[in-house]
């Protein structure tokens, strides 16, 4: 698994706190995708402006490459019960009649049918019980409890699914964040229009911005499209618990990036071109495969990659990204791109324009 070299730091948690009115946290995205706002933000100057977000175009030149995460988010959060328990006495799983609720969020494919999930309650998901979901269309086997209290779970659909991705989505919902309490209409504005490959339990929100139409746009004027892979699992949303933020451990996340695409960013940016990167998942994903001087490497496998104030970027030269939560690894992220003085000066011009946060709120491009 890849992970980088921790740079030294005296920061705290509360350094990266920020306060922010309830009413400011986004609960529905708007419509068209596009329309949401966009603040620009020159990391020399200081100087920022306020756009609508297929306004982005404006800053991108001809020659730069636009790098996007292609993952898609599959229906990860599934509710059921545990019909069978393990008596330590008996040494074997006994039935149970018990009809209280069980909730599974997948975060992360081991290998085939076996899941790292996070569950609630825990009591009711221990090694050697299972939780049936659907009547017995789908059944979770608990093998065992791994670092931070994640469930190692074993997936057993029913014959009448192909996959277990079709099972997902008949008896699964779309894991929304939990500070977005109303319902969401429509599941496919939790994806990205260019959303290609299942496995993620959040959304890289920073892509839910951008239309077919926009996209179409941005190549036409010489900017080419470039496509990374980041399942989002619990290393992109699990808070910081710690008062140090250097003894904060990332999750894992599997994250790909082709030879082809490889080579298309390094001959790009070696001619003179921008890398402009959609996400904090892209951005992860670039920073975890790259050289000291910048050049991108073919990869498959895990990154546990933590990027604060202090960390110096290889290959990422803009980053689209959107408003993030206080104490939040997203936030620190942002902070090392620019500063921590510059994201905060930034956040708080957000709240007096009232800007949109969180998953379906409005974008900045830091440049």
């Amino acid at each position: 698994m890849i992970k980088n070299e921790l740079p030294e730091t005296s920061l705290r948690l509360s350094d990266f706190h920020y306060d922010l009115p309830q009413e400011y946290i986004a609960q529905t995205p708007v419509g068209p995708r596009d329309s949401s706002r966009l603040m620009g933000i020159d990391r020399e100057s200081g100087n920022i402006e306020h756009r609508v977000f297929r306004d982005v175009i404006d800053y991108l030149n001809e020659g730069d490459t636009l790098v996007i995460n292609e993952t898609r988010v599959i229906p990860a959060r599934i509710i059921g019960h545990r019909s069978k328990r393990f008596d330590a006495d008996l040494g074997r799983a006994v039935d149970t009649d018990s009809t209280s609720p069980v909730e599974l969020l997948l975060l992360k494919q081991i290998e085939n049918d076996r899941w790292e999930a996070l569950a609630g309650p825990g009591k009711r998901a221990k090694p050697g019980d299972v939780i049936e979901f659907g009547g017995g269309k789908l059944s979770a086997y608990v093998e065992n409890v791994v670092e931070g209290g994640c469930r190692v779970v074993k997936l057993v659909a029913s014959e009448e699914y192909k996959t277990l991705y079709d099972a997902l989505n008949d008896l699964g919902s779309m894991p929304l964040p939990p500070y977005i309490t109303e319902k969401l209409e429509d599941p496919d504005r939790y994806q990205t229009v260019y959303s290609r490959t299942e496995g993620s339990a959040a959304a890289p929100t920073a892509g839910l911005h951008f239309t077919e139409e926009l996209l179409e746009k941005i190549e036409k004027k010489g900017i080419v499209i470039a496509r990374v892979l980041l399942h989002v699992g619990l290393g992109t949303f699990r808070p910081v618990k710690e008062d140090k933020i250097a003894d904060h451990e990332m999750h894992s996340e599997y994250i790909e990036v082709t030879p082809e695409t490889a080579e298309l960013i390094n001959s790009r940016r070696a001619a003179g071109g921008r890398t402009v990167v959609v996400g904090t998942t892209s951005c992860r994903v670039l920073e975890s495969v790259s050289t000291d001087d910048g050049l991108v490497q073919p990869y498959k496998g895990d990154t546990g990659i933590f990027i604060y104030p202090g960390y110096r970027f290889k290959a990422t030269d803009a980053l689209i990204t959107n408003f993030h939560l206080p104490e939040s690894t997203l936030l620190m992220l942002v902070s090392a791109f620019a500063s921590r003085e510059q994201m905060l000066s930034a956040y708080e011009t957000a709240v007096k324009e009232h800007y949109r946060f969180f998953s379906f709120g409005d974008a900045m491009i830091i440049l």
